[in-house]
């Protein structure tokens, strides 16, 4: 094949891998928002969409690892570049098939596993099993465990304290009201953290954590504020416990209740008004998450094609390369596209069919998994997304009781996780073979 052949086909594979990160990674994340009615399905394709290539754009990885992760030694390639060229194509080939298939099925499984998978079945096919740094490997894949034992834990906790001070109080109205100021707060502040250490960790901002944090905690208290002023003013969690309707105000998160003293409003009906009082905050906390996603994960798509054209450009093979913009375009495109034409089945699994989703379960999952991402990433531990937010989902099921859970359709996803390297890293071998015969 030709050069410019060669470039035309990594152009397409990889927009095919970035269609196939936005309808299955990027369609889990909002999963929860439409699955309880937060969003509907084209909002939530509109605030993705829009977040989604604004993270991959703006933030995205200008600079990105030439072999995935760390996992092969590019030394295995300087004497014959084209097998790096050949391996990485083969590799989005592979990851982006299988990702197709798992969100043909509704499976949410993880885009970097399904790349790291890919990679390494090309490096031991190419360089034999010493080729891979199977320290990095088993530190990438114990993330099947600790991402959703953890992101369970999490949600489960807070989905519990929030059904126990909130939900099962005797006066919901009231306590939703007084609470406002301080979930908000706490709220803000995580979302906080979690853009400018995961959404923003491309970017060398040159913060300490001490700045971070503080940045994080007066965007809080300025978030908090703002409700306790409102609501002095009677806008926002005004008036009685019997609340009649619900809206969003512009800024972060910023919960708006009129009221009425209709005395015969029943505990359900406050009880209904009330879980609409955490639809702006569940929202709020996908937006985010979605952000910092493409700000990271489109390198999955980006980064073995940049690494491709590097290559066949200077006919070197090095560790890192640049990004060009037009290749992070072509990313975030890419997603969006893939979210707004088959995200709905990936979708529907999160939202519907592990477990009934309310907006404050589903708060609870959304907020429980971004705070377990942040606090991993920090801390350097194997966390997968697309994981980390499934387990929340499960561990909101089980704080209503395992009944609660579609085990059939747990086991099911849990099986997909688990083959998910081996068959991405399987698949690579034939289309390896077929792209060396077709030179």
């Amino acid at each position: 094949m030709s050069a410019a052949l060669i470039l035309s086909i990594t152009a397409l594979v990889g927009l095919y891998m970035a269609w196939n990160i936005g309808a299955n990674d990027v369609a889990n994340a909002m999963g929860t928002s439409v699955g309880s009615r937060a969003l509907t399905l084209r909002q939530a394709i509109v605030v993705a969409g829009i977040l989604e290539f604004a993270g991959a754009v703006l933030v995205g990885a200008y600079v990105s690892d030439t072999v995935r992760k760390g996992i092969v030694n590019p030394g295995i390639f300087a004497a014959d570049p084209l097998l790096l060229v050949h391996g990485m194509m083969a590799a989005l080939i592979a990851a982006a098939l299988w990702l197709n298939l798992a969100s043909f099925l509704g499976l949410p499984v993880s885009t970097t596993h399904a790349i790291v998978g890919a990679v390494a079945g090309f490096g031991i096919l190419t360089g034999g099993m010493g080729a891979i740094s199977w320290g990095t490997l088993g530190f990438i894949t114990a993330s099947w465990v600790v991402s959703p034992i953890v992101g369970g834990l999490v949600a489960f906790v807070l989905f519990s304290l929030v059904r126990r001070f909130i939900l099962q109080n005797p006066d919901p109205g009231t306590t939703a009201q007084r609470s406002a100021p301080a979930m908000v707060a706490v709220l803000t502040s995580g979302l906080a953290l979690v853009v400018l250490f995961k959404g923003l960790k491309n970017v060398d901002l040159n913060l300490q954590w001490y700045q971070s944090l503080s940045f994080a905690v007066g965007l809080g208290l300025f978030g908090a504020t703002s409700v306790a002023l409102y609501q002095r003013r009677g806008l926002i969690f005004g008036g009685s416990s019997s609340m009649s309707s619900t809206s969003t105000s512009s800024g972060s998160a910023t919960l708006q209740i009129t009221t009425n003293n209709n005395d015969d409003d029943t505990r359900a009906g406050v009880l209904d008004r009330v879980e609409r009082t955490f639809q702006p905050l569940q929202v709020a906390t996908a937006a985010s998450v979605a952000f910092a996603h493409g700000a990271n994960d489109v390198a999955n798509a980006v980064g073995p094609m940049a690494a491709v054209f590097a290559t066949i450009q200077t006919g070197l093979v090095t560790q890192k390369v640049d990004v060009p913009l037009w290749i992070l375009v072509l990313g975030g495109a890419g997603i969006v596209i893939g979210l707004a034409t088959y995200g709905f089945k990936v979708m529907a699994t999160i939202g519907t069919k592990i477990t009934e989703i309310t907006p404050s379960r589903g708060f609870a999952a959304e907020f429980g998994a971004a705070m377990t991402i942040l606090v991993g990433s920090k801390l350097g531990l194997p966390l997968s997304t697309t994981h980390t937010l499934v387990g929340a989902v499960v561990g909101v099921g089980i704080a209503r009781g395992t009944a609660a859970l579609n085990m059939t359709v747990v086991r099911n996803i849990a099986v997909s996780w688990l083959l998910t390297v081996p068959i991405a890293a399987a698949v690579t071998v034939p289309v390896f073979y077929l792209l060396r015969w077709l030179g």
